[in-house]
């Protein structure tokens, strides 16, 4: 314990989530902090945590408290006897599909509720992890300065929090707005459009999208997410800057979607952007419903049958499409803010390699069938 003292204490808000877990993993890992605290509504043992990750929660110096956060005080709580240098917000609502009042009380309230309370308790930093998906734009890179239109709900509230934060007496505070993240516990970045492989290996067809291949959609491993947020927390010029959080891979669905195909063997196509856009149309008139209806009874069923065939009995992942995602949005982020502050990333570009270790690990959980994935 002695050797660690003079390491900074954090508290992460949203530590079982997806990056959150990650985060943890980093700064246990790389012995970079005196003391963590976890603090989620969602218990570890319940979280879908892998081998690894279960091992990190049970380390001396984690500390998990079962908090739901929407509940105003609940925040104030979690910093019972803490003391801590730095809290990061990795919480929020992710599902897709919710209504307003959802995403206002799981995002933008959760999201002041944790500021509100870290700067009542004078942590020397706080971190807001925000949303990419703040502007479309094919052949432009969106930098952290440029105008926003957000075209998901999470991100409509994600801007709301970035402009309260200004509002908050006495915080520190940086944001990153993170491009698709994924690796090592992925369950809606690039996760479902691996489930989508394994059903058409499973079905023998050809596995179509919409748009075209041309449809930008950045990603960033979730490590390099984590190294950032730890990078950025300590600099004292990134107080109440703003930072896109992407890779170099300048990835499209096409690059994806070969990636994708090489891993399961299968054959692909796109709609094009003719019939893409009367999918839109229909969408508009208010009957999208049955296209999405009609998609999602296609794989439903196929990703059942593959589950039930490899003894997964029960499993987070699935290949519902939601009607959301189904707009023609470019997710084209700048990394040059990032870059400049002499951050390297450790993953610049998204690999096969990199896919077929969150398969693996998936595989090994019994939560993705096993495949013949190459």
């Amino acid at each position: 314990m002695a050797e660690n003292v003079d390491k900074p204490k954090v508290i992460i808000f949203g530590g079982s989530g997806f990056i959150g877990r990650n985060l943890v993993e980093y700064l246990i890992t790389n012995e970079l902090v005196s003391r963590l605290r976890v603090v989620d509504k969602v218990p570890p043992q319940i979280a879908w945590l892998n081998k690894r990750h279960q091992d990190i929660f049970n380390d001396y110096l984690v500390e998990f408290r079962s908090v739901n956060l929407i509940i105003q005080g609940a925040a104030e709580l979690a910093f019972e006897n803490g003391d801590f240098d730095y809290a990061i917000n990795c919480a929020g609502e992710t599902k897709l599909g919710q209504t307003d009042q959802v995403y206002e009380e799981g995002v933008y309230k959760v999201s002041v509720n944790c500021a509100s309370a870290a700067a009542k308790h004078g942590v020397k930093r706080f971190l807001e992890i925000s949303s990419g998906q703040i502007d479309s734009n094919e052949k432009v890179e969106h930098k952290e300065s440029d105008q926003v239109k957000p075209w998901t709900k999470v991100a409509k509230y994600k801007l709301q929090v970035e402009s309260d934060l200004k509002t908050i007496p006495g915080l520190k505070y940086t944001v990153i707005r993170p491009a698709i993240v994924y690796g090592i516990g992925d369950r809606t970045g690039l996760t479902p459009r691996l489930v989508l492989g394994c059903i058409y290996q499973h079905l023998g067809e050809s596995m179509k999208l919409l748009w075209s291949r041309d449809l930008v959609m950045n990603t960033v491993h979730v490590h390099d997410v984590c190294c950032a947020l730890w990078y950025l927390i300590q600099r004292d010029d990134t107080v109440g800057q703003v930072y896109n959080v992407v890779d170099d891979s300048h990835t499209t669905q096409g690059s994806v979607t070969e990636i994708i195909s090489d891993i399961f063997n299968i054959n692909y196509d796109y709609y094009g952007n003719i019939l893409s856009s009367l999918c839109k149309l229909i969408r508009v008139q208010g009957d999208l419903s049955v296209v999405v209806d009609e998609a999602n009874d296609k794989h439903m069923g196929p990703w059942a049958d593959l589950c039930r065939l490899n003894n997964v009995e029960n499993t987070p992942l699935s290949p519902y499409i939601h009607q959301e995602l189904l707009d023609k949005k470019h997710l084209n982020l700048s990394n040059e803010k990032l870059k400049a502050t002499g951050f390297t990333l450790t993953q610049p570009v998204l690999t096969k390699q990199l896919l077929l270790q969150v398969i693996d690990d998936l595989t090994e959980m019994k939560l993705f069938p096993k495949t013949m994935s190459t």
